[in-house]
Formats: structure tokens, C-alpha cells, sequence
């Protein structure tokens, strides 16, 4: 009976095995990647390298350690008359098996801390970024002598109705940004990397980077991308509500296209400012406020201003977003400490600002106060709070 009842449940298992194995490329799944990825980058290479040096070197251990266990288990068994020895004590054996673990170890220890030390030197950089981790984005600021700078921050762009399961998920769900970090291929690259709030950590398997951001403090990293192309990675350490939805995207490009998107980019800040003194139509400021809210506010807010109260109270009706505007934008600007409420005034610039605050008063909800704030008064209220 026994021997009927195993075969049965064989048979069972095996036709689930067959089943679930079949069953694999109508789910679109793939045989999942069990080993490091070589990635793009001579740190990258020489880490997978080392990996799977150290790898070998400890399947050879094993293989000579239970090759000899099993051997001495069929070669002196009882059953063939085997008879233990009767010492406790060898010199030599004691000198053999603490030598030979001694040279296997330092014979590990110098290509490991040849890459270690490489990937730690970051010397020599033809270019500095400011990597700055925020719930829940990453803000990139080029680094350059000439008071050029180039700052943006780049935002998940996946749209809300793939999140929400209402629309086919695209091919990289929840991999997707607005603004790319774009750097030149064959060029070192050093990343100073950061946070405004709470520990963040910035991750790109194909660069072997990942390197904590930390509020107070500034970690170094560096890379230098062999391969024109697009790498994506993500926040790597648990930072609130949206961690999961803060990638990273890196675009390599050759010099030529580098150097032509950073003028561009220099092209683009000159003329914000300049638009910063112009005058703004209630409407306009309220059309680029959506835009803004949509990006930065809606994930606590909702679209809706009805928040998630209590932690994310409501914007529609709210004595904030409906009563004195100069409160609304000392709240925006600065925050409110002890809250989840973050400061926005060093983040975004006039423009973003005044619109949000207008659009917030005017078409977020039941909110129709009728007044505005243009982008000059915002920049006074910065100065101001300088």
C-alpha cells in the first residue's frame, strides 16, 4: 500500500513540475538571473572578475574538502574493518590546514584590494555632479567652475493609470524618468552624492555603483562608461512611502552630443530666469502650476486636494490653500517642521512656485480664491529669506 501511495504522490508532483514549467512563457517569465552582470565599466569588469575568481577558488574547496570527506567515508568504513586511530595531536597537520586557508586568503586579498582600491579613487574626474536624494526624486546638479551650473531634477514619468492597473504596463514600469542624468561616454566622472531628508542610496548595476546618500554628509563615486547607451537603477534603500518609485536613468552619450545638451541646458536655466521678471497671466500660472502639482504634490495631496489625512492632510478647502496667500507661500517655501510637509523653496524655482501656489488656490479642488502670485514676488520672498 505504502509503496502505491509514494508513486501516486510522484506522479502528482511531477505533473505540477511539468504544469508550472510550461505554464512560464505564457506568464512572461524568463529564467531568472542568478549571477552579477559584467556591466559597462572597467570598475565593473574587474568586480565581476574578482567575483567569480573568489567564486572558483571556492567551488575548488569544496570539491577537494567533500571529495575527501566522502572518500574517507567508503574507504574507512566499519563495515570493512576500518579502525580509528587512537592520536589526539598533530604539529604537522595543525601547520598544514592553518597554512594552506593563510595563502588562500592573501592569495584572494591582492586582486580584491587592487579593485577596491580603484573603485574608491576618484581622482583625475573630467566632471563633478551633485547627486541629492529627495522623497521621492533624485536632483542632479553639474558641478562647473564658470558659475554654469546645470540643475534638474529627474522624476518618475511611469503614468499613474499603469500604477493604479487601469492601463498595460509599459516595457520599463516604474524604471521611467523625465530627465535622464546625461554623461559623456570615455569620460571619468566623479559623483558627489547626498540627501535633503532622510538616507537615500543611488544604484546602477551597470556602473558596479552603490553608494549611500546621506543627509549632512558627502559620499564619492565615480565611473567611466565604455559603452554609449541607456543604464537604469533605483533607490536601494528603504526611504518612505514612495521608495519605489525613485529610479535612476543614465544616458551615455558621445562628447559631441554631451557637450551640445549642457549648453542647451545652460540655454534653458538663462531664459527661466529671464522669464522669472515677465508678466504672468492668472491662467498661464495656473496651467504651469498642474504641471508642477501633478509632479511634486500629488502623491501625498491626490489629484483630487483631498490628501490622505492624517499624515497628508487636505489642499482642497484647507485654511492654507484658501486663506492668506502669504502664508501659503512661507508653508511651501520653508515647510513645516514635523511634518511630511517638505521645504520646496530650494528646489523649484520661481516660476514652478508661484504657479503651484496659484493653481492650489484657484483650480485644485473646491478652491477658487481668485488671486495669484507671480514669479518676481516669489523670488523676493526667497531673497528675503536669505
Amino acid at each position: 500500500m505504502l509503496p502505491t501511495i509514494k508513486k501516486t504522490v510522484n506522479k502528482l508532483w511531477s505533473g505540477v513540475a511539468l504544469t508550472l514549467l510550461a505554464a512560464l512563457p505564457a506568464l512572461g517569465l524568463a529564467a531568472p538571473q542568478m549571477n552579477m552582470t559584467q556591466g559597462v565599466t572597467d570598475i565593473s569588469r574587474d568586480t565581476y572578475g574578482l567575483h567569480m575568481t573568489i567564486i572558483w577558488v571556492c567551488v575548488a574547496i569544496a570539491v577537494i574538502v567533500y571529495g575527501v570527506l566522502v572518500f574517507s567515508l567508503i574507504k574507512y568504513r566499519k563495515s570493512k574493518g576500518a579502525v580509528p586511530a587512537t592520536f589526539y595531536h598533530s604539529t604537522k597537520a595543525e601547520i598544514v590546514w592553518t597554512l594552506i586557508p593563510f595563502i588562500i586568503l592573501i592569495a584572494m586579498a591582492i586582486p580584491a584590494t587592487q579593485v577596491l582600491t580603484a573603485t574608491y579613487d576618484t581622482s583625475d574626474a573630467k566632471l563633478d555632479v551633485l547627486i541629492t536624494g529627495y522623497q521621492w526624486r533624485w536632483q542632479y546638479r553639474y558641478l562647473s567652475g564658470d558659475g554654469q551650473e546645470v540643475v534638474f531634477f529627474s522624476n518618475l514619468s511611469t503614468p499613474q493609470e499603469q500604477i493604479d492597473n487601469k492601463a498595460e504596463k509599459g516595457e520599463h514600469y516604474l524604471l521611467e524618468v523625465d530627465e535622464p542624468l546625461v554623461i559623456p561616454v570615455h569620460t571619468k566622472v566623479r559623483f558627489l552624492l547626498t540627501a535633503a531628508d532622510v538616507i537615500h542610496s543611488w544604484w546602477v548595476p551597470a556602473f558596479a555603483i552603490k553608494k549611500d546618500a546621506i543627509p549632512g554628509f558627502v559620499n564619492e563615486a565615480w565611473v567611466n562608461v565604455n559603452e554609449p547607451g541607456i543604464y537604469r537603477g533605483q533607490c536601494a534603500e528603504l526611504c518612505g512611502q514612495q521608495h519605489g518609485f525613485m529610479p535612476i536613468v543614465v544616458k551615455v552619450v558621445e562628447q559631441a552630443e554631451f557637450d551640445a545638451w549642457l549648453a542647451e541646458k545652460q540655454a534653458a536655466a538663462a531664459a527661466i530666469a529671464e522669464l522669472t521678471s515677465r508678466e504672468w497671466t492668472q491662467e498661464q500660472l495656473i496651467a504651469e502650476g498642474q504641471t508642477t502639482y501633478n509632479t511634486f504634490c500629488v502623491a501625498c495631496h491626490q489629484p483630487t486636494g483631498l490628501g490622505l489625512p492624517p499624515a497628508f492632510p487636505a489642499l482642497s478647502g484647507s485654511p492654507v490653500a484658501t486663506g492668506p496667500i502669504e502664508k501659503h507661500i512661507d508653508v511651501v517655501l520653508h515647510g513645516r517642521a514635523g511634518t511630511a510637509m517638505a521645504a520646496y523653496g530650494a528646489l523649484l524655482n520661481p516660476i514652478q512656485l508661484a504657479g503651484v501656489i496659484t493653481f492650489e488656490r484657484n483650480a485644485l479642488g473646491s478652491n477658487r480664491v481668485g488671486d495669484m502670485v507671480t514669479p518676481a514676488e516669489i523670488l523676493q520672498a526667497q531673497q528675503a529669506a536669505q
